[in-house]
């Protein structure tokens, strides 16, 4: 194993959120994980990250999230388990950005896991395959290996399922309702819908889907529907996950901004590009083709 960091490696590395175009569920497993089908997709709307390689071996996430204490924080389980798996002495000082909001539906802790792996591997010199990273990546949360691999995918399974796929990359208008949704509260709520017909990815072309999560957010959670009915005003709005997040598509960047400047100001939202290829991705084969 190679432990020299590459004096052309950067230390900042982008982690970004993701929406789900669509979410059914279609059954449940023996241990009660629910069977998923969804398309995930990239926008070029990221944390940031910042590590500085140590020698001692001591792992450090140098930045508190509220109400997360450090044993919980994915940026931290993330390091310590590929360290665990590699026997590396080397250890990290991380710090990170947030932009991404939490309890959103956008993947922003899977993602810190995944930009952490992808990153560490780089400057701890393992020379670990995306394949072996997806696989820890999964320990952590269904939603790492998707953030691993950087291409837009249709997902199986508990999401770990990956078909790469490359739908249209519109402007999103993204509206953040001031609340944050349960996962665990929506996956396991009495009305979910949990026999959803397989779905092959031509049905989803043809418009034939939906996110079953929507109607059991909207109902418990006022500020959600208000939101999706508003965005629904300028074009056809969804929710990303099991929310809060609702998005709506638009064909360029200032009709997106002219929505975005509509919106009341009791919420908060933004205007990002669909991207089939992760910004992490992106990283990645720039540091590659720099070596």
């Amino acid at each position: 194993m190679n432990s020299t960091r590459h004096p052309a490696l950067s230390d900042n590395w982008p982690s970004p959120a993701k929406l789900n175009l669509f979410l059914h569920i279609t059954g449940r497993r023996p241990d009660g994980y629910h069977l998923l089908q969804t398309l995930f997709q990239f926008i070029d709307y990221c944390d940031e990250l910042g590590f500085s390689v140590r020698p001692d071996g001591q792992i450090n996430c140098l930045t508190a999230l509220p109400g997360v204490p450090v044993e919980a924080n994915l940026v931290v389980r993330a390091a310590r388990r590929l360290q665990a798996f590699c026997g590396t002495p080397l250890g990290v000082d991380i710090t990170l950005t947030k932009r991404i909001p939490l309890g959103g539906g956008l993947g922003g802790g899977s993602s810190n896991a995944a930009t952490t792996l992808v990153a560490l591997n780089q400057l701890w010199g393992l020379s670990l395959s995306p394949q072996r990273l997806a696989a820890l990546g999964l320990e952590l949360g269904a939603d790492v290996p998707i953030f691993v691999y950087g291409h837009a995918a249709w997902a199986e399974g508990v999401g770990e399922q990956l078909t790469p796929v490359d739908p249209p990359e519109p402007w999103y208008v993204v509206i953040c309702p001031p609340c944050q949704v349960s996962t665990a509260g929506i996956f396991a709520a009495p009305e979910l819908t949990r026999d959803c017909k397989h779905m092959k990815i031509s049905g989803f072309l043809t418009g034939e889907h939906i996110n079953v999560c929507t109607p059991v957010v909207a109902g418990r959670y006022p500020e959600v529907a208000e939101a999706l009915a508003w965005l629904a005003r300028f074009a056809p709005s969804r929710m990303t996950g099991t929310g809060a997040c609702i998005f709506a598509g638009f064909g360029d960047e200032p009709t997106a901004r002219e929505v975005l400047k509509q919106l009341p100001e009791r919420w908060q939202g933004f205007v990002a590009k669909g991207m089939n290829i992760s910004p992490l991705l992106l990283k990645q084969r720039a540091l590659a083709h720099s070596v």
